[in-house]
């Protein structure tokens, strides 16, 4: 019997386009925020990461928090829309006001206005307007096919879109003139673009009748209902799976690594010369890594599963940062490229098949446990992302400071070169061969069928 569809192509490619409006964000912070913040309002990169890392805590708090509100919203909208529809208009108005800093104020005001402006984003709007568009897969189809192919529309708007804005900020800002001012029209363009998007994907989907969902809640009410436990016995028997600890792991670090490439911008300005050159890093980053995320799928089948091939696409990974290490000392622009284009896309399985890791990873300890934590489980996702970004990019401030870095200088010092190196070029290789090491024992796939072996011998 084939399942019953509940969506139209354009209801699909709607609900997509909504990460246009998240990345438009996104992209514009994690890129952009820290050099803006250093070169043209004059602040010291070390309190900015010290900021953005405290702002972060706030953040995982309310992760939970919004997740449990949205559950228990009911509207005419439906549960998750209405959160997603008005957290964004808040978006909006704090990303603009992150680049409205006032100049006339003191340095401990401006501090001050960015941490209230970031965390209100960060951890109040943001979160509110992500879970609920997250949320809105399993609320408006219950087709498992749609909410696949709705996961992978909305990454390819979600990497097109970071790599539009990595693409023309940089040109974007210059031709209002650089400065201040300059910034803050960019900001309210893209925020206005992020309203639209966001707006459009909010009525492009409806939600199903509570009655309608029911059918599939009553399954889970039943599961549900043998199994109470509170938030702290989900965590231990999380923390107890060594398998997951190693996800955990593998997910902060890839976010760490994210950020750190995003902090690029000043690589660029600095050693490469030419800040227009973040674009085209970013291209030989994410098309290969869209590349790969489309032949994922057919390649863990290829591989009979995710461990050879994350392994040994992380090893493809080490060697191209490896190789970027080595054409960054030697100058060569081109040859950076490519090797960075290598690296991404052994990077991409990993990155395709989480989700699958993470509920096989949950099987285990429902083997060897007898207890379903699914939901926690991907919930300490999101907080990997927060997590790892959060550090990431606090970590580069911290290094700047620590360098001596001058915010706009025309020339910094060598030892801010010297740091910038081991910024762009050491860091990222590092990390990518640590993660490698932790695949190596990643095999939770064979673990699972172990257990099931015993679990068979047992009854047999």
């Amino acid at each position: 019997m084939e399942e019953k569809r509940y969506l139209k192509w354009y209801n699909k490619v709607g609900y997509g386009s909504g990460d246009i409006a998240g990345n438009v964000v996104y992209a514009l912070l994690s890129a952009f925020v820290m050099i803006f913040l250093t070169d043209t309002v004059g602040m010291n990169a070390g309190v900015v990461g010290t900021l953005i890392a405290v702002s972060k805590l706030f953040d995982g708090v309310s992760d939970i928090f919004f997740g449990s509100l949205i559950d228990k919203t009911h509207s005419r909208m439906g549960k998750a829309r209405p959160w997603m529809l008005y957290g964004y208009f808040g978006c909006a108005v704090c990303l603009v006001a992150i680049f409205c800093i006032p100049a006339d104020i003191s340095a401990t005001a401006q501090y001050a206005w960015f941490f209230i402006a970031y965390t209100l984003l960060n951890a109040g709007f943001y979160t509110a307007n992500n879970i609920a568009y997250s949320a809105l897969t399993a609320l408006v189809t219950k087709n498992n096919q749609e909410r696949v192919q709705m996961g992978s529309i909305r990454f390819m708007f979600a990497f097109g879109t970071s790599m539009l804005i990595q693409t023309i900020t940089v040109g974007f800002v210059a031709r209002f003139g650089g400065g201040a001012a300059a910034w803050r029209t960019v900001a309210v363009i893209y925020a206005i673009v992020g309203v639209i998007s966001n707006t459009l994907s909010v009525m492009s989907v409806r939600e199903l009748s509570p009655e309608e969902l029911a059918e599939e809640e009553v399954a889970k009410a039943a599961a549900q209902a043998e199994e109470k436990y509170s938030l702290a016995d989900a965590f231990g028997l999380l923390v107890r799976n060594k398998y997951y600890l190693m996800i955990c792991g593998s997910y902060i670090l890839m976010q760490i690594y994210s950020a750190t490439l995003n902090m690029g911008i000043y690589y660029m300005t600095y050693i490469l010369k030419n800040a227009n050159l973040l674009g085209v890093f970013s291209w030989a980053i994410n098309i290969p890594m869209i590349i790969g995320l489309l032949f994922t799928p057919a390649m863990v089948a290829r591989f009979k599963g995710m461990y050879k091939l994350n392994l040994m696409g992380y090893t493809l990974g080490t060697l191209g940062r490896l190789g970027v290490v080595l054409a960054g000392h030697m100058g060569s622009i081109p040859l950076m490229l490519v090797c960075t284009a290598i690296a991404a896309i052994g990077m991409s399985p990993l990155q395709g098949d989480m989700n699958a890791l993470i509920a096989t990873c949950s099987e285990y300890t429902y083997l060897t446990t007898g207890k379903r934590v699914d939901g926690t489980m991907y919930s300490c996702t999101s907080l990997g992302t927060k997590l790892g970004g959060g550090i990431g990019t606090a970590l580069a401030g911290w290094l700047l400071a620590l360098a001596g870095y001058v915010g706009g200088a025309a020339v910094q010092t060598q030892s801010v070169l010297n740091m910038l190196h081991i910024m762009y070029l050491w860091i990222p290789m590092c990390i990518n061969l640590i993660i490698t090491l932790i695949l190596m024992r990643l095999n939770v796939e064979q673990a699972v069928e172990e257990e099931r072996e015993k679990h068979h011998h047992h009854r047999g």
